[in-house]
């Protein structure tokens, strides 16, 4: 019996819109570092230059002033407006007048001082910062062309505050037309830069407005004007806000709901949606982020604090990648999947809630590029490095060390993954640069490859914990960037890992658990388990680790090797999930909040750290604690209510014990075999 046959029919969303993954090398050649020419010219004869950016030919620029005043004119804005007014009883005037205040708060605006203000100001910074700004040259041509046919709507991956501005940067270099970007409201405490922000195409948007039907429909109305006018680019992140560890957040779908609507109502033709991701050798917040996860308050946006981090312009952050996607035809999307007739039997200014077919399209849509986000990711060497050091804490010989990167190279190549490997340079030479670069995170001692301890004040408490799990924590985040890579075949190697037998059917039943248990950590395309499952037995059988028959499949001897690597590289979320379920079930009280949840989980591990009990500092990240809660909540292990002042959770013990068996029974069945390289 197949997989396929043992799992039964597996309910598709529609026609397919994932695709086996490109596992073709691109080339490095294709890359322009644009930072070459700022080297070796004025900049700012680069930020006065002459600059004329081609628009969508169907229509002439608007001004923001313009937008503004043709949103609030809108009939879905006066619609609102009128229904909120015999709602509240308050005069149509006033709700008018809030209508213009949310506006002036929010409405960018474009101003050329501004814009080679920043033209000059970053190429400054830029050069002190990195080495290279990479640009594959095909992506921004065929972004060039899709500018000038349709509307588009740029859909870069979120790593590090400067993205926007580094995209901006980019644009103006390529004289195209600067995006229209979502940012948090909170840069406009920045005094002047946030106006500045404003001036170079910056609009401003609440973390939080979903009741607010006012402020959700003048916001809605905006984007989509923005789009509709056509005479610059939409920019948003799909995962709403930054990624603390380098892994891609499961997507948030309001604005990309939002610029879907004017062609599901047939207000323009088409709508090219495009893919961008972002590359750094090392991210400027690193050590922030580490920080964050491990509970210390974010510090709020300010012009101070930015002044203040000026300091970092002495640092060297190695390099930058930037792959433009091809742009996505949301009309070759939606064909065949979107009937758009019933949008003709309702007035386009009437909000609808959209059904469940579109709810489905958004979703797969937003999935579709984030994983072409993560396909195009490029992975540098100390990459690899962070891998290898991490399974081998708390020290690793330096030949040791490069003998296993140099393995792993192989295999990352092997699996498809976009690699940045120095051509020039050894292999020896490569990771001594590789450890040059993250001084701050590992450092060579007496021959000796260990983690650099990174700590706080000694006011900080459980101060040695807290220490070596930032440390980890910091390496941790650049692991994290291959996991994607490696996910789906790692995946597989726990199912043969945990499986009692070789069937392919129990192999594939292991391998569902583990997708639907970690999918709050990974991003995987809805409802096709199967797919990944195939394409993860295919990565093995490639590299000579699994054979597979139609009804089993066996580990090969020369791929224990492979198998033993893979499950030391998941198993910090393994144990970690495990960690939490014995929390829960020990210690969490009847009901709790999240924040109870994050903080009772941290002192119940730090005490297990502290005895020696565990290893697993990584579960002590909040992240990896509020994606186990909502795996529990989803597969009914814990009990979510909502509350006046947010959510209330409580465990159902039977669920948690019968959901801790599964974790237990699927763990202790054999030791992993050590890895022979």
């Amino acid at each position: 019996m197949t997989a396929a046959a043992a799992a039964g029919a597996i309910p598709r969303r529609g026609p397919p819109m994932y695709s086996q993954k490109n596992l073709m090398s691109k080339k490095k050649d294709d890359f322009e570092d644009i930072l070459e020419e700022r080297r070796q010219s004025s900049d700012l004869r680069y930020a006065m230059k002459c600059y004329t950016p081609v628009v969508y030919k169907e229509l002439s620029p608007c001004k923001p002033s313009a937008i503004k005043t043709i949103v609030l004119q809108s009939e879905q804005v006066q619609y609102v407006i009128r229904q909120l007014s015999k709602e509240t009883g308050e005069s149509l005037d006033i709700i008018q007048e809030e209508a213009a205040e949310i506006l002036d708060e929010m409405g960018h605006s474009m101003h050329m001082g501004a814009v080679r203000f920043f033209a000059f100001t970053l190429s400054k910074i830029f050069k002190c910062l990195f080495r290279s700004i990479c640009v594959n040259e095909d992506g921004m041509q065929k972004l060039q062309q899709a500018i000038q046919e349709h509307p588009v709507v740029l859909l870069p991956s979120h790593r590090s505050y400067i993205d926007f501005l580094l995209l901006s940067y980019i644009l103006y270099t390529y004289d195209l037309a600067l995006p229209v970007i979502a940012a948090g409201i909170d840069f406009l405490g920045m005094k002047i830069v946030g106006e500045l922000l404003r001036k170079s195409g910056a609009f401003f948007m609440r973390r939080s407005f979903g009741g607010n039907k006012l402020y959700w429909a003048v916001f809605a109305e905006y984007v989509k004007t923005v789009l509709k006018n056509g005479y610059a680019p939409v920019e948003f992140y799909l995962e709403g806000t930054r990624s603390r560890t380098a892994k891609t957040l499961t997507p948030k779908f309001g604005l990309l709901n939002i610029v879907m609507d004017p062609f599901l109502k047939r207000e323009v033709f088409d709508i090219y949606l495009v893919p961008i991701s972002i590359s750094y050798d090392r991210v400027l917040e690193e050590s922030l982020y580490a920080h964050e996860l491990l509970g210390v308050p974010k510090p709020k946006e300010s012009t101070s604090g930015l002044l203040k981090a000026r300091k970092i312009l002495s640092e060297d952050f190695g390099s930058i990648h930037l792959y433009f996607g091809q742009p996505l035809s949301l009309r070759t999307l939606a064909s065949g999947r979107i009937n758009r007739c019933p949008f003709n039997l309702i007035p386009r200014h009437i909000p609808q809630k959209p059904s469940e077919e579109i709810q489905e399209f958004v979703s797969d849509t937003a999935f579709k590029i984030e994983l072409l986000q993560i396909e195009n990711m490029v992975l540098s060497p100390w990459i690899l490095v962070a891998v290898v050091l991490l399974q081998n804490l708390p020290a690793i010989d330096f030949e040791h060390l490069v003998e296993k990167t140099v393995w792993l190279k192989g295999l990352t190549q092997a699996f498809g993954g976009f690699l940045d490997w120095p051509d020039n340079l050894c292999a020896h030479k490569a990771v001594r640069s590789a450890l040059a670069l993250h001084s701050n995170v590992a450092s060579i001692v007496n021959g000796q490859v260990v983690l650099s301890d990174q700590g706080m004040e000694s006011s900080v408490p459980e101060e040695p914990v807290f220490k070596k799990a930032l440390s980890i924590l910091l390496c941790g985040c650049y692991r994290n960037q291959l996991l994607n890579v490696f996910v789906r075949p790692a995946f597989v190697a726990l199912a043969l890992q945990m499986t009692h037998s070789s069937r392919k059917e129990e192999v594939y039943s292991n391998f569902t658990f583990w997708r639907d248990v970690f999918s709050d950590e990974f991003i995987f395309f809805p409802g096709i388990s199967l797919k990944d499952f195939e394409e993860g037995c295919f990565l093995l059988t490639k590299c000579g680790t699994v054979q597979v028959t139609p009804q089993q499949i066996f580990v090969t001897e020369k791929g224990m090797a492979v198998i033993s690597f893979l499950l030391a590289m998941f198993r910090p979320f393994v144990e970690g999930y495990q960690l939490i379920c014995k929390y829960l079930s020990k210690e969490a009280n009847e009901a709790f909040t999240e924040k109870q949840f994050v903080s009772g989980t941290r002192n119940f591990v730090s005490q297990l750290l502290e005895t020696g009990s565990t290893q697993c500092y990584e579960v002590l990240s909040s992240d990896m604690q509020k994606n186990a809660l909502a795996a529990l909540v989803r597969l009914g292990v814990v009990s979510r209510l909502k509350m006046n002042g947010g959510f209330t959770y409580s465990v159902i013990k039977e669920a948690l014990s019968k959901t801790s068996g599964m974790f237990e029974s699927r763990i202790s069945v054999r030791k992993p075999v050590a890895a022979r390289l």
